[in-house]
């Protein structure tokens, strides 16, 4: 499940930061097969808490695995999402924050895949240490926000902005839900929320 949604957040990475219309369609045939695997996981873990004799640490790892895998799915949302504003933005000219917003997005990418190594290796310190790289993903979405908000004299319609000003702010929530995949395996180890 994780290998799809870090597939599908290239696939709305190249579509929106190369202008790759190719590849629009990806993202949403992935979401169906990340919703799918939510789904399963989501009820495999119910019935093993259902018939089965669960000890607290079972316990403890079902419902931080129920909970990683709706950050997943979220993330796999949050996609397709940018997959359709890539679609939106495509006939109007190159933003000027492009670069930026694509550095952003490069930034929320290396933290799925550093928690999913984290889960992979069960690794609390790695889990724990993703919320410091999201301090970096927030202060870019501060700074593109202002820069966007407050644009003035905007020449033709305002749709690109409002769109590149949806774009950060999924990519900030995709960030986030990253480093909630982080605290979810500290949580995991240890038993202790943070």
């Amino acid at each position: 499940m994780g290998a799809l949604v870090e597939e599908s957040f290239r696939f709305c990475h190249r579509a929106l930061f190369y202008r790759d219309l190719a590849v629009v369609e990806a993202p949403t045939l992935l979401d169906k097969k990340i919703d799918s695997f939510y789904r399963q996981i989501e009820s495999d873990c119910t019935t093993i808490m259902a018939l089965y004799a669960t000890t607290l640490e079972d316990l403890r790892y079902l419902s931080a695995f129920m909970q990683l895998v709706r950050d997943l799915e979220r993330i796999g949302d949050y996609a397709k999402d940018l997959t359709e504003i890539a679609i939106k933005i495509f006939p109007y000219p190159a933003h000027a924050t492009l670069p930026e917003i694509a550095l952003m997005s490069e930034h929320a990418q290396s933290m799925l895949a550093t928690s999913l190594v984290a889960l992979a290796d069960l690794d609390e310190v790695a889990g724990l240490n993703i919320k410091y790289l999201d301090d970096t993903v927030d202060t870019a979405y501060a700074k593109l926000y202002q820069t966007l908000a407050y644009q003035q004299d905007v020449p033709g319609v305002i749709e690109p902005i409002v769109l590149l000003v949806l774009a950060i702010r999924y990519l900030e929530r995709m960030a986030d839900h990253a480093t909630n995949i982080g605290q979810r395996v500290a949580y995991i180890v240890t038993g202790q929320r943070n």
